[in-house]
């Protein structure tokens, strides 16, 4: 059996869909013709996963800054109204 399914397809028969990803290796499902998703088993996602986040040795090592992914995002602080003298 190909790799590649047809949305309709896939949803009537997940269950085959979802074996013969686990069996086979990644699944391709499309959408009026073009290909819109893939259903891979959780092993193969973990390790793209893993491949995809750098380690703090590649960040340190890398030619260009990174610091964008080593600062957590700073939420902004609630501001008190300026005092009034009257």
């Amino acid at each position: 059996m190909s790799n590649t399914w047809q949305v309709q397809e896939a949803k009537a028969r997940f269950s085959a869909l979802l074996e013969t990803a686990l069996t086979q290796g990644p699944q391709v499902v499309t959408k009026r013709g073009v290909e819109a998703a893939v259903l891979v088993p959780i092993d193969h996602w973990r390790r793209l996963e893993k491949m995809a986040r750098p380690t703090l040795k590649e960040l340190l090592l890398a030619p260009e800054a990174r610091t964008d992914t080593l600062v957590p995002p700073r939420h902004e602080l609630p501001q008190r109204a300026p005092p009034r003298f009257d």
